[in-house]
């Protein structure tokens, strides 16, 4: 499945926003029954290959995930020493305002976009 940045910003250019995203996947995993089988952090989004323990939902898991790591994201670039820190906020801000649901920042694009892993061939693909 793959998370994207609204915009394809490529957010992920510092180690401290890397560090909010891994942070986030270690307590999925320890709290909210996220299985992590691979991931990589790119600059603008993020590739994981994941599943959910019995008596768990996925998109629960990543609804949760995008929603803290969002929050998260937007109080570190407002309090970092962020040199795009204004472009950042506004385009958030730009993106929240266009789907007018009462928020003031959206980070992350609609949906998650999982493709089921059916065999060998796709996993090594992935």
């Amino acid at each position: 499945m793959t998370c994207t940045v609204v915009g394809w910003v490529d957010l992920f250019t510092r180690p401290c926003y890397k560090d909010i995203i891994i942070n986030s996947l270690r307590y999925c995993i320890n709290h909210k029954g996220l299985m992590v089988h691979a991931y990589v952090i790119m600059t603008s989004h993020i590739h994981m290959l994941v599943s959910a323990k019995h008596g768990y939902l996925l998109p629960s898991i990543i609804r949760d995930f995008k929603t803290y790591t969002s929050k998260q994201l937007v109080k570190e670039i407002q309090e970092v020493n962020e040199s795009r820190k204004e472009w950042l906020l506004n385009k958030f801000a730009f993106e929240a305002n266009r789907k007018v649901r009462g928020k003031s920042f959206k980070l992350w694009r609609d949906g998650f976009h999982p493709v089921e892993i059916l065999n060998g061939e796709m996993l090594y693909q992935k």
